[in-house]
């Protein structure tokens, strides 16, 4: 048994343990993440919990490349996401996993929005990606396993669906605070 295939069997037993306790209260699972512009460079430092990310622009676009851009970290989040849902249901589903990786891209175009260039998205599109899974289990299986990720991954599902987005903005000026709400 390969040491994913042990993990999965801790996987199973979280996920069901998981699913009791939100049995019992079912209520939404909050999440949070602050994000600030740091000093002369620009650097957006991302804080969750207590870790931080760094996110930043390629030198090219006057950055220091002393972190991936956002479009980047979108890529990255929907691929760990992919790989996690992956990994939950095959612990659900008992499919043995020997190995799993998923390659992504995407595009975004500089002039998109402006004039000409209109019909062009100004968000990342084209996202495609590749879902590397080794396994000795049936073709079919895996075809099953690949449904069940997509149908219940919420990144995945989150680019796939729109959704309103709620936001305000705070004006501090001279020890005045205004709020402008969008």
């Amino acid at each position: 048994m390969s040491s994913l295939n042990e993990y999965l069997v801790q996987k199973r037993e979280a996920a069901i343990a998981l699913h009791e306790v939100a049995r019992a209260d079912p209520k939404p699972i909050q999440f949070s993440a602050k994000v600030r512009a740091a000093g002369r460079s620009g650097v957006r430092e991302i804080r969750i919990r207590d870790y931080q990310i760094i996110s930043d622009s390629p030198e090219s676009f006057a950055g220091y490349s002393l972190g991936p851009s956002s479009p980047e970290i979108l890529l990255g989040v929907l691929g760990s996401c992919m790989t996690h849902i992956t990994l939950i249901q095959a612990a659900k589903l008992g499919v043995s996993l020997e190995s799993i990786d998923v390659e992504l891209g995407g595009e975004e175009h500089p002039f998109a929005g402006e004039e000409g260039f209109e019909d062009v998205p100004i968000y990342p599109h084209h996202i495609h990606y590749k879902l590397r899974i080794v396994s000795d289990e049936p073709e079919e299986t895996i075809i099953a396993l690949h449904a069940a990720v997509k149908r219940v991954c919420p990144i995945y599902n989150l680019l796939l669906k729109s959704q309103d987005i709620q936001g305000e903005v705070i004006h501090t000026r001279t020890g005045v605070v205004k709020e402008a709400r969008n």
